[in-house]
């Protein structure tokens, strides 16, 4: 054995440490003595699941579907919550020696006892639905948690509402409003799978109404809309009028409403679909009325940065870098105030990837910037990400695929070997997250 003993006296204290090692700890205080094996616990429950396996000393058989379990009630009360409500309040089940469990498969079940030993669990595709139930229902939430993780790891647009249902039928939010936010930033990529046609009614209703729907045009949410409903007409055509009724048809252009929109079928031969075809292009072709038929139908869904265009720092008159940034709308020739950036900036660097726009470096007045910014146009606000490698202004960002590319610039200093021109190691930066 290896000690640490430690002892202290009322007039003196002696201490006697020949090995160090933090398993087995001693000490003394006047006669009482504590000893301390802090190992005892990690290497217990190996040794139970041994005896587990080999059918010793166990009370308790869990059975489903057919299969049977044998475990020791201790285990489980102390590592399964839901065991540990069974057992310890006197109900019927803690007092048989056989329990039936419902609403878990065998092998979820089996892979949670086994946890309830080793504290371990393997998760992979074929498993972590089933064990993400039985998890929910023994109330293990870390597992559960571990499983979402993993879900959330596979997230796809063939399978995001699918996730989206699943988690909330186990009342499971973190996954279920990751999903959600999921399936609103690639709605148009989570439209053309076999999940999305089968949507209920009212499914696709709340869908379609989401104000968050991150979208290049408002020409992707009307061809979902039709895609879903000409997947079963027959049954479906009946509720056109009302789906039509929740895409912003004002925001098309009006040749895409009258060579695509008003030339479908289900929609030439529906009054109410007519006139929202008619609503849409008295609002493009009489702009004097525009404020007779303001609605939700006329409002951009807020994350389509795409149909504006932004200006953002530079300077005033006097010289003065500034923060503030500006949009256009074309649709209705003006302009409007979004919020401000964090600080002052002029000569930066602006680029937009995935709905966002980025505002990179700049000069602010006194000193070059290698700091970055991003506006969320869901939040309407800014706020800072991972700064560059070094500081520039008057630089070029460009984004290509899901990256940003920062080239060249300036830094404020002066290189005489190259001109005064920023040496060629501070060209090319890669953008989010990380640089290269």
């Amino acid at each position: 054995m290896e000690w640490n003993l430690r002892y202290e006296g009322t007039e003196h204290a002696l201490q006697w440490n020949p090995i160090e090692n933090p398993r087995n700890v001693l000490e003394m205080s006047n006669e009482n003595l504590v000893f301390q094996q802090n190992d005892l616990f990690p290497s217990a429950f190996p040794i139970m699941a041994d005896i587990r396996r080999q059918g010793k000393l166990c009370d308790v058989v869990l059975k489903v579907d057919g299969q049977h379990f044998s475990a020791h009630k201790i285990v489980l009360a102390s590592t399964i919550p839901y065991f540990h409500a069974m057992f310890m309040n006197d109900m019927i089940e803690s007092r048989n020696k056989e329990i039936e469990i419902k609403c878990i498969d065998a092998t979820a079940l089996e892979a949670l006892v086994n946890f309830a030993y080793s504290g371990k669990v393997i998760l992979d595709k074929n498993n972590v639905q089933s064990i993400m139930i039985g998890a929910s229902y023994l109330q293990l939430n870390k597992v559960r948690d571990a499983c979402a993780n993993y879900l959330l790891q596979r997230i796809h647009p063939q399978n995001a509402l699918g996730f989206r249902h699943f988690a909330e039928s186990l009342g499971c939010s973190t996954l279920a409003d990751s999903a959600e936010k999921y399936i609103e930033s690639y709605f148009h990529e989570v439209s053309q799978h076999e999940e999305y046609l089968n949507l209920t009614l009212n499914e696709i209703k709340d869908l379609l109404s989401k104000n968050d729907l991150r979208v290049d045009s408002e020409e992707q949410v009307f061809e979902a809309c039709m895609r879903w409903m000409k997947h079963d007409v027959d049954n479906r055509k009946e509720h056109l009028p009302e789906l039509l009724s929740l895409v912003r048809l004002p925001l098309l252009s009006p040749l895409y409403i009258t060579d695509r929109v008003r030339n479908e079928d289900q929609i030439r031969y529906s009054i109410q679909c007519r006139d929202l075809v008619d609503e849409a292009l008295t609002y493009h072709l009489i702009p004097e009325r525009r404020a007779l038929i303001q609605s939700f139908r006329t409002e951009p869904r807020v994350c389509d940065i795409k149909g504006y265009i932004y200006v953002v720092g530079g300077l005033n008159r006097h010289g003065d870098s500034l923060s503030t940034v500006e949009y256009y709308d074309p649709k209705i020739d003006k302009w409007h105030m979004a919020p401000p950036m964090s600080m002052m900036r002029s000569r930066l660097g602006v680029a937009v990837l995935k709905s966002k726009l980025f505002a990179f470096g700049g000069y602010n007045g006194k000193d070059r910037l290698s700091s970055v910014e991003v506006y969320d146009a869901v939040k309407k606000e800014w706020s800072m990400v991972t700064p560059m490698i070094c500081k520039r202004s008057a630089l070029g960002a460009t984004a290509l695929g899901d990256i940003i590319y920062v080239c060249g610039g300036y830094d404020g200093g002066y290189f005489p070997e190259f001109g005064g021109e920023v040496p060629p190691q501070y060209k090319f930066l890669v953008f989010p997250g990380t640089y290269e």
